[in-house]
């Protein structure tokens, strides 16, 4: 029952009730970091679907394949340098300034071909350049959420970076197809700037709280004495270098098949496109599926020990999608594999956000970017010469064992198996 008004409630000595934890879904500021990491991932699906085009019209599939190559050499070889600046400088400040570059660079480009057409050393300083400027950004972005909500919503947040992802990969190459058809490549170039533009605004609304450790300011030791400094830091965890391992062998087992070796697999059975497109939305409503259940729930218990008996599962999916005698039947196994690699790999960057230390997190982060934007791929050139060689069955279940290998080694680890999530309200 309330007090009368006027009279004065004696204090008991108690504290406040600590503030209700608002979950990742309803946060204001949290959805602002959404809208701009979407805006973003449209952005990059458009912008490679130009620059692949632009590429074709100057020369050829040979061209275009060294254009999109090219791109890939300065984000392998400059990503754990980003994980440094990240560490040193903030990552507030390094995504800001990153995203800001790729706007302004990729808006040129859209000016330069609009008055001088396309040439192919034009386009292959682009993906230089963009390629560098990714390799800063990534790291930085994937620091940042939790400095925009709590730990208890680190999981939720996941789910919802995934749904989004999902929802840019449908989106973003339909689009960029239309706007090179309506009007060429310089204006699908225009439109990946202007969505980095929004994405820019966004972040720059975005609140971010500083966490313990974080550094003021930059720091007058040698990039690669923090390096190492970060390297060691993973190598003498109990959980984040048996997870990073985990999540690299798994890697190279998975993308593979699901890349150039989908391809290979509907040409060689026939399926033609419209088949490899339906497996391939197959597991895009698998990876979205969990993502939006992740998003919802807020918390997956035992998540060290989900997440490995997750990828062990999507590895006997990978090796059923070779064995599938028909479409129906690989986009079942598709849709499996989505929600299975789906839901461990949403477990596995929660889990590397949560353990990783505040002054730590870029370089850890930028460790786990290097092997699935730098490395894995580097497996597509033999995947498929395998395939040539000895055929999609032998090859996928090469693949899915190399998957499940990865998984069975954080399986075999006892303290990756008991690492567990926040709690969320």
């Amino acid at each position: 029952m309330s007090a009368p008004i006027g009279i004065s409630v004696p204090t008991t000595g108690l504290s406040p009730a600590p503030p209700v934890e608002r979950p990742a879904h309803r946060d204001p500021n949290v959805l602002r970091w959404l809208g701009a990491f979407t805006a973003s991932t449209v952005g990059d699906g458009i912008y490679f679907m130009a620059l692949s085009w632009a590429a074709a019209r100057v020369g050829g599939p040979a061209q275009a394949g060294l254009v999109l190559a090219v791109g890939s050499v300065p984000r392998a070889a400059l990503m754990l340098g980003g994980g440094v600046l990240a560490d040193r400088w903030g990552p507030r400040r390094v995504v800001i300034g990153s995203d800001a570059a790729r706007c302004v660079f990729i808006l040129g480009m859209a000016a330069a071909l609009l008055f001088t057409g396309p040439s192919l050393w034009l386009l292959i300083a682009l993906a230089l350049v963009f390629g560098a400027v990714d390799a800063l950004f990534l790291p930085a972005v994937g620091a940042l959420p939790p400095r925009i909500t709590t730990p208890g919503q680190l999981t939720r947040l996941q789910g919802l970076r995934g749904l989004a992802t999902r929802v840019a990969n449908v989106v973003g190459a339909p689009i960029g197809g239309l706007l090179v058809a309506l009007g060429g490549s310089p204006a699908a170039f225009a439109v990946a700037g202007a969505l980095f533009a929004v994405s820019l605004a966004l972040l720059l609304a975005v609140r971010m709280s500083p966490l313990p450790g974080d550094a003021a300011g930059g720091s007058d030791r040698a990039a690669l004495r923090d390096l190492l400094d970060g390297l060691r830091q993973i190598r003498r965890h109990r959980v984040l270098g048996p997870l990073l391992l985990t999540a690299a062998v798994s890697e190279l087992g998975f993308v593979g098949p699901a890349n150039i070796g989908l391809t290979l697999l509907a040409r060689q059975r026939g399926w033609g496109a419209g088949g490899m497109g339906w497996i391939i939305a197959a597991f895009g409503v698998g990876a979205g599926g969990v993502s939006l259940l992740l998003a919802v729930r807020g918390r997956i218990g035992r998540a060290g020990l989900v997440m490995c008996l997750a990828l062990v599962g999507g590895s006997f999916g990978i090796a059923g999608l070779a064995f599938a005698p028909s479409v129906a039947l690989a986009a079942l196994a598709g849709l499996c594999v989505g929600l299975l690699t789906g839901l461990g790999g949403a477990l596995c960057a929660a889990l590397i956000q949560t353990l990783s230390e505040p002054a730590y997190l870029g370089r850890v982060t930028s460790v786990s970017f290097l092997f699935s934007m730098g490395v894995a791929p580097l497996s597509y050139p033999v995947t498929g010469a395998a395939i040539g060689a000895w055929g999609t069955g032998p090859v996928y279940v090469a693949s899915a064992a190399l998957c499940a290998a990865g998984a069975l080694t954080g399986l075999s680890i006892r303290a990756l198996r008991r690492a567990e999530l926040p709690h969320a309200p």
